[in-house]
C-alpha cells in the first residue's frame, strides 16, 4: 500500500482527498498545517506528498526547500489556478509536478500514478556518484576524487561541496548553505559560510581546479564553468 502526506488546510478538501485515495487503496495522513507538514515529511518514508503553497505556520514553498535539503520524496504542488508564479518556484524548489485548484480527482489521481510510474522506473539504477568536470563525489564511500586523486576534506567541507554538486548552476544564498550544512535551527552566523567556501576553494585549488565556485555579489555562490 503506497503512503500519501497530504499537506492541506483546506480541511473539506483534505477529507475529500483523503477519501479518493482511500478508496484507490493509498494510505493517507494528513498534516493541517506547514511545521507539522515538515516534521511529519522527515519523520517517514512516503511515496508522494501533497503539498498546498498557502499553510499556516509555514508555506508550502518553505516546506518544499526543507524537504528537498534531505528527501527526495516525490512532490505534487497543489496551486492557486493564476498562480503561475507559485508554480514556477515550486518546480524550482524541487517538486516534482504541479495541479491547481480547483481540480478533478481523476486528474489528481493520474497525476499520482504518472509520478510513481516515474520514480519506479528510476529505483533501479539511483545515482550515488556526483561529477562535475575532473571531480567525482562518491556518496556512498564518502570520498572526492579529481582524476583519480583522493581530495581530503573535513565533514563541513564536504558536506559543502556536496550541496554545490547536487545544484550546479543554481545560485545559493548563504541562508540555504547555512540551513543545508549546519542545519536550519542552528546559531551560527552566515559569515561562516564565506569562511568555509574559501576553504573549499583552497583545496579545489590545490590540485590545479579553480573557478569552479563563483561569488555571486548580493546573492550568494554558484558552482559552474
Amino acid at each position: 500500500m503506497k503512503k500519501v502526506l497530504v499537506i492541506e488546510d483546506e480541511r473539506h478538501l483534505a477529507r475529500f482527498i483523503e477519501l479518493e485515495l482511500n478508496h484507490e487503496s493509498f494510505d493517507v495522513h494528513i498534516c493541517y498545517d506547514g511545521r507539522t507538514g515538515l516534521e511529519q515529511a522527515l519523520s517517514q518514508d512516503w511515496d508522494v506528498i501533497l503539498l498546498d503553497v498557502m499553510l499556516p505556520g509555514m508555506n508550502g514553498m518553505e516546506v518544499c526547500r526543507q524537504i528537498r535539503q534531505v528527501k527526495s520524496t516525490p512532490i505534487i504542488m497543489i496551486t492557486a489556478r493564476d498562480g503561475v508564479t507559485d508554480r514556477v518556484n515550486g518546480l524550482d524548489l524541487g517538486a516534482d509536478d504541479y495541479i491547481p485548484k480547483p481540480f478533478a480527482i481523476e486528474e489528481l489521481l493520474a497525476r499520482i500514478r504518472s509520478l510513481l510510474r516515474r520514480v519506479e522506473e528510476h529505483r533501479g539504477t539511483p545515482s550515488t556518484v556526483l561529477t562535475f568536470h575532473n571531480l567525482k563525489v562518491d556518496l556512498d564511500a564518502h570520498e572526492v576524487q579529481i582524476e583519480g586523486r583522493l581530495l581530503e576534506l573535513t565533514k563541513r567541507e564536504y558536506d559543502l561541496l556536496v550541496i554545490f554538486m547536487q545544484n550546479i548552476n543554481r545560485v545559493l544564498t548563504r541562508e540555504m548553505l547555512l540551513d543545508s550544512v549546519w542545519g536550519y535551527d542552528t546559531e551560527v552566523e552566515t559569515n561562516v559560510v564565506d569562511v568555509y567556501v574559501r576553504y573549499v576553494r583552497l583545496k579545489l585549488k590545490s590540485v590545479g581546479e579553480e573557478n569552479m565556485i563563483h561569488t555571486i555579489r548580493g546573492a550568494g555562490y554558484v558552482m559552474r564553468s
